[in-house]
C-alpha cells in the first residue's frame, strides 16, 4: 500500500468512527497563503509557518466536506490501479456526484489543493496531472525516459528536433538527464525561445533554452529543478521586464508561493539567479516602453508590503521602487529596435559577463 493510500484510509477510517460516535468529524490542512510562510534565503524557498484550517461538518460544510472525501476516494483508485486523470476529468468525474457534484472547475481545483495541502504531497502523487503545455526545451541535452509498455530506457536528443523543441511532460520525476552545458536559460515567453533557438543561440552559449510561457507550470519548474540539481547547472532567468515578470514568473519559480508553500520545496528552483530584464535595463539599453497598468502598481505596493522574498533581498526592493519611480514597462522584444537579434549579439553576451547586473 503507497503512502498516499494508506493516509486517505487512516483520514476515511476517523471519519467513520467520529460519525458512528455521533461527533462531528474535522479535516485539518495547512492555511495556504503568504501570511503562513517564511522565507529563509538559506533554505531557498517559502515555508509553511503552522497555522492550520480546520474543516469540521457541520450545515453549512457539508458540501465541501463531501466533496473532499469523494476526491480522496477518486484519488485512491487511480492509485491504485496506477492511472492518471486530469483537473479537467476529475471536474466531470464528479457529475456522478449528485449533490455534491463541482459546478465550475474552480471549486474542484480548490479542493484538490486542500487535499494537497493535507496530506503533504504534490498532486502527481495523488494521480492528478494538470492539462497545461509543461514548457519547451532546446539545446544539448540528453533526457532519459521510459518506454510505457515496455519499461527500457528511451534517450531523446534536445538537438534533433529541427525547428521544433522537446515538450515537458506532466510527469518529470522518473526522467534522467546527459549534458555538457554550463547553464539554464528559463525564458519567459514562447517568441523569444523560438528566436534564441532558431539561432542555435544554446550552441554558442553551451546552455539549455526552456520556455517557460509564462508563469512556468509545475512540471516546467519540477524539471528545471530535477536538471539544475542532478547536473549542477545554474539557472538564469529572461523576463519581460514588469511587476508579473518579476514577481508572479521569476519569484514563483525561485521561492515557489504562498499557496503552494506544502510543496514549495519540490517546485521552486532557489539557486535561480535573475538576468532580466531588470528595471535598470531598461533605462541602459533605452528601451521603448508601456505605461504601468494600475495592476502593475498594485503588484509592485503589495509585493513590497507583504512579500517576505522581496522583503529579504533589498536588491528587489530597489529594483521595484525604481519601475515604480519610471512608471514603466518593458518587453523582452523590446529589443528589436535595434535589431532582430540583438538580444543575442550584444544583449546576452553583455548580462552573462557581468553577473553584478543580475538580481537575486
Amino acid at each position: 500500500m503507497t503512502e498516499v493510500v494508506k493516509k486517505i484510509k487512516e483520514i476515511a477510517l476517523h471519519v467513520q468512527q467520529k460519525v458512528l460516535q455521533k461527533e462531528p468529524p474535522t479535516l485539518e490542512m495547512p492555511l495556504r497563503s503568504l501570511q503562513n510562510v517564511d522565507y529563509d534565503p538559506k533554505t531557498g524557498y517559502f515555508e509553511l509557518k503552522g497555522k492550520m484550517l480546520s474543516r469540521t461538518l457541520s450545515a453549512s460544510t457539508v458540501k465541501t466536506f463531501a466533496q473532499t472525501l469523494l476526491m480522496m476516494n477518486e484519488s485512491r483508485k487511480l492509485v491504485e490501479t496506477d492511472d492518471i486523470a486530469t483537473k479537467r476529468e476529475i471536474y466531470y468525474v464528479s457529475k456522478n456526484w449528485g449533490d455534491a457534484m463541482f459546478h465550475e472547475q474552480p471549486e474542484s481545483d480548490t479542493v484538490m489543493d486542500d487535499i494537497e495541502a493535507m496530506f503533504s504531497v504534490n498532486r502527481e502523487q495523488l494521480g492528478y496531472i494538470a492539462d497545461e503545455h509543461g514548457g519547451a526545451v532546446a539545446g544539448e541535452l540528453i533526457v532519459i525516459d521510459k518506454d510505457p509498455n515496455t519499461g527500457k530506457e528511451i534517450k531523446i536528443d534536445c538537438t534533433r528536433f529541427g525547428s521544433g523543441a522537446y515538450s515537458i511532460p506532466s510527469n518529470v520525476e522518473h526522467l534522467t538527464f546527459e549534458t555538457q552545458a554550463k547553464f539554464i536559460l528559463a525564458i519567459e515567453t514562447n517568441g523569444m525561445f523560438e528566436r534564441l533557438n532558431k539561432h542555435g543561440y544554446w550552441k554558442s552559449a553551451d546552455c539549455i533554452l526552456i520556455s517557460m510561457g509564462g508563469v512556468p507550470t509545475r512540471a516546467c519548474r519540477r524539471f528545471i529543478r530535477r536538471l539544475s540539481d542532478a547536473k549542477d547547472l545554474p539557472v538564469l532567468v529572461f523576463t519581460d521586464g514588469d511587476p508579473y515578470g518579476y514577481l508572479n514568473i521569476y519569484r514563483t519559480l525561485k521561492v515557489g508561493s504562498g499557496n503552494a508553500a506544502h510543496i514549495n520545496q519540490f517546485f521552486c528552483v532557489p539557486r535561480a539567479k535573475f538576468i532580466g530584464v531588470t528595471p535598470q535595463d531598461i533605462i541602459d539599453y533605452k528601451l521603448p516602453t508601456h505605461p504601468l497598468k494600475d495592476v502593475d502598481i498594485k503588484r509592485v505596493k503589495d509585493g513590497m508590503k507583504n512579500d517576505p522574498f522581496v522583503q529579504e533581498h533589498k536588491e528587489w526592493e530597489k529594483a521595484l521602487n525604481l519601475i515604480l519611480s519610471m512608471g514603466k514597462r518593458a518587453e523582452q522584444q523590446a529589443f528589436a529596435k535595434y535589431d532582430l537579434n540583438y538580444v543575442i549579439d550584444k544583449y546576452m553576451p553583455e548580462k552573462l559577463k557581468d553577473p553584478k547586473t543580475w538580481l537575486p
